[in-house]
């Protein structure tokens, strides 16, 4: 089975930490040379100063704000010039925890902006690269309230669900340029955005920490939090010639906890 990134080139956005960190880690052992966004200068250097580089392989990364998605785009192509790319990884941290009843106009266009409106842009210039190179891979990291609605991440559900959604329609049609787009849904995955919502659910439920956490886990069948490293992993997979024919997909890594088929 050849998982092999070597001589591939790839874009990873929300690099800086958690499963974006982690998935950059991986490309880069599989051989990629990466180019990796985020906000955090300071994180996106130590990670590049941790990333193994091997004969013509090049990592790099740009400083930049999803938020923003038409100047993101700006500095992507700048850096980019005529250099092709064959994987594109869209990732971003989630909305605030609370009830989709409460939330606000601003809510839903402060989450739309960064994951929708950003990866849609990103796509829509990069995808020419991936079908001058015969080969394309677009992957985007949301959630398994894809699949089951988590309570308590209203906006969250709603954004990754239309995430999803607009997924699958690329899917059907990136496919004839051989460029495969899917989803990777991850579970409770040990990461910061896992330890504000612990600590959201024990300040609203008055208990610590330690009990909702303990809570989480009985909910996995596992017994465990992902690793970030298990969830890139997957991204990995998907990212490479072994993954094909999957296009279309969106894979729950969860342990098994979502209930859904």
């Amino acid at each position: 089975m050849n998982i092999s990134l070597t001589n591939k080139q790839a874009i990873i956005c929300g690099a800086s930490q958690g499963i974006g960190r982690a998935t950059a880690i991986q490309f880069a052992n599989l051989g990629a040379s990466t180019l990796l966004l985020a906000r955090n200068e300071e994180k996106l250097q130590e990670i590049i100063r941790d990333l193994p580089q091997k004969d013509a392989q090049q990592h790099h990364y740009l400083v930049v704000d999803l938020s923003q998605p038409q100047q993101t785009l700006e500095c992507v192509n700048k850096f980019l010039k005529d250099k092709p790319i064959h994987i594109l990884v869209n990732n971003c941290g989630g909305p605030k925890p609370g009830s989709l009843i409460d939330a606000h106009l601003d809510d839903f266009d402060n989450a739309f902006t960064p994951h929708l409106k950003a990866s849609h842009l990103l796509v829509q210039s990069l995808h020419k690269r991936m079908a001058a190179e015969n080969y394309g891979r677009v992957i985007n990291i949301i959630s398994t309230s894809v699949k089951q609605p988590i309570r308590g991440l209203g906006v969250s559900n709603t954004t990754r669900g239309a995430m999803a959604s607009w997924a699958k329609t690329l899917a059907a049609e990136l496919g004839p340029l051989n460029i495969t787009v899917n989803n990777v849904l991850p579970g409770y995955t040990a990461t910061e955005r896992l330890q504000s919502i612990i600590a959201n659910k024990a300040t609203k439920n008055n208990s610590s920490t330690d009990e909702v956490t303990a809570t989480m886990k009985k909910q996995v069948p596992l017994g465990r939090f992902a690793t970030a490293t298990e969830v890139a992993n997957a991204i990995a997979f998907l990212a490479s010639p072994a993954a094909s024919y999957i296009n279309g997909i969106s894979l729950a890594v969860d342990g098994g906890r979502t209930e859904s088929l």
